[in-house]
């Protein structure tokens, strides 16, 4: 008998560790699987563009045609208006671009007849463009008379190269 007390005692202390819950320090709760998503996951966007620089314009002022006139004259010459038609589809190809004409006279006259006449072949211009469909507001008009010639020096050659409508962009 003494053999059976003792090996359910020896039993005894080998389940004591894992008897009751309710003395003591408790169980561990059981930690419950987490459920697994399987349904994909979008990429992340893509990361925004970086800003832009304000575009510059594609045309130069070198792309514009200058135009000519005559002596004393205001009015478009018929050999330039294929530079004007050419200048005209410039502005149609880029609504963006805003131009000046400037009105240039050679250094015959007085400073203010010059100026005058300077003012009708920029307008003229601009009434020439404004007939092919190009916005009156994109125009702007300057004269110049004879203050910057682009050319200097005298001579019929060399004043039929200064009585000009030249293009600037603004």
């Amino acid at each position: 008998m003494k053999r059976y007390l003792l090996i359910l005692g020896l039993i005894a202390i080998m389940f004591m560790p894992y008897g009751c819950s309710c003395r003591g320090k408790q169980a561990p709760p059981v930690e419950q699987p987490t459920p697994v998503d399987t349904t994909p996951t979008p990429p992340p966007p893509p990361p925004p563009p970086p800003p832009q620089e304000p575009a510059t314009p594609k045309v130069m002022e070198s792309d514009f045609m200058i135009v000519y006139f005559d002596y004393d004259k205001s009015n478009i010459r018929t050999d330039q208006r294929v530079a004007l038609d050419k200048n005209a589809e410039i502005l149609k190809g880029n609504p963006d671009i805003n131009i000046e004409v400037e009105g240039h006279c050679d250094e015959r006259g007085t400073v203010e007849y010059n100026i005058a006449l300077g003012d009708r072949r920029a307008q003229s211009v601009k009434k020439y463009l404004i007939d092919l469909g190009i916005s009156a507001d994109r125009i702007k008009t300057i004269s110049y008379g004879k203050e910057r010639p682009a050319v200097p020096g005298t001579g019929e050659e060399v004043w039929a190269k200064n009585r000009r409508a030249a293009f600037r962009i603004r």
